[in-house]
């Protein structure tokens, strides 16, 4: 497995240095040059094509994975997932993609893994839904809505460096822990290629931001995800379909929240981009470190200092998820005490509540004045 690691790690770390090195090239279609969005935190164009090197990466694990196993499982996944990869990489590249065709491409990649790899949800352990799953369009149904829902949620927690990097890499973690449990040796390879590929992103992407996943990205990684998730519930009926919802519980949650937040409370569509997701407010209210100051360093050191927050309040499932992943009513009670949690913070944040200890502070006005200071010496 660590040959597969190994191969996904340097195919997706060598593809990034050869995209950013060679940025000037490709700047004019595939840079994220929208620095006044309001859910834009960068601070000078970005290459936002990162899904090339992460696809790479896989690639080049899933190469190594079906030599060793002589297993077609990964490449039936990388095919099932091109209408989602090629959806969010056009966007990436034209930016005149908007959400519902990228949606509706991941739907139809969803149906492509239902047809090739019998990717399909069949339980809930809920008595009633799962009769109603015996019944194959209710279940193609029902994984497509589930699969597209966990892709596109993966895209809206993509907003600083490492964020949403690092949550899938955990994702991953436990899916490969659980995989290893059951003896699924082409889960457990696929999940190695997805770390190492994710590695070799992140060491780019977080924390200096110089590659971005982008839509592409996201949504493949996504994409994977929900499918690697079906797989393993379909496989094995030992684990929980509670275990995979409590692994993305942060960003399905995070999607669901912003939908009802938007339409009922704002009023608004929840196609609109607005500054009220969570990861938004920890950077405004919560990381309060150089405030103020202009210099690209700075602004790229507080966007990278927001993603931590995040990377915690995600383990608060991933790791019960681990724990308990063949436990439905654990795992149950885990999803509803996330949502308590994850509410909680929200609102402590909004009504600006938050301790002293969750707020990071350093001044730009005292640094100025002490580099001031320091010269007049």
């Amino acid at each position: 497995m660590l040959s597969i690691l190994f191969a996904a790690l340097l195919g997706a770390f060598v593809s990034a240095v050869f995209l950013i090195r060679f940025n000037h090239i490709h700047a004019r279609f595939s840079a994220d040059s929208d620095l006044d969005g309001v859910q834009k935190f960068h601070s000078s164009p970005v290459p936002r094509i990162g899904g090339i090197p992460i696809a790479i990466g896989l690639c080049a694990g899933n190469a190594v994975l079906g030599y060793k196993l002589q297993d077609s499982t990964g490449w039936l996944l990388l095919l099932s997932s091109l209408p989602a990869f090629g959806s969010g990489l056009l966007e990436d590249v034209t930016k005149r993609v908007g959400p519902m065709p990228r949606l509706l491409a991941t739907f139809l990649a969803a149906f492509l893994g239902f047809y090739l790899l019998r990717a399909s949800l069949t339980r809930l352990d809920l008595p009633i839904l799962d009769s109603m799953l015996a019944f194959w369009p209710v279940s193609l149904l029902v994984t497509v809505v589930a699969v597209g829902g966990v892709a596109h949620a993966i895209n809206i927690i993509d907003g600083y460096n490492g964020l949403s990097g690092m949550v899938c890499m955990f994702v991953f973690l436990a899916i490969g822990y659980v995989a290893f449990k059951v003896g699924d040796a082409a889960l457990l390879g696929l999940s190695f290629a997805m770390i190492g590929s994710l590695t070799g992103f992140l060491v780019w992407n977080y924390p200096r931001g110089l590659i971005f996943a982008g839509d592409g990205g996201a949504y493949l990684v996504g994409f994977i995800i929900a499918e690697m998730s079906v797989l393993l519930v379909a496989r094995h009926h030992e684990v929980s379909p509670w275990f995979p919802l409590l692994i993305v519980i942060y960003p399905v949650f995070e999607t669901l929240f912003s939908i009802y937040r938007k339409r009922f409370l704002r009023g608004i569509s929840p196609g609109i981009p607005d500054g009220l997701h969570l990861h938004m407010l920890v950077y405004r209210r919560l990381v309060r470190w150089m405030v103020g100051s202009a210099a690209v360093e700075h602004r790229t050191r507080r966007n990278s200092l927001t993603s931590p927050y995040l990377w915690v309040l995600s383990s608060l499932s991933v790791i019960p998820a681990i724990l308990f992943w063949n436990d439905t009513p654990a795992l149950m009670a885990c999803v509803v005490l996330f949502i308590l949690i994850y509410l909680s913070l929200y609102r402590m944040i909004i009504r600006f509540k938050s301790p002293n200890w969750l707020v990071m502070k350093r001044s730009h006005s005292r640094t100025c004045s002490a580099s001031r200071h320091s010269r007049n010496k």
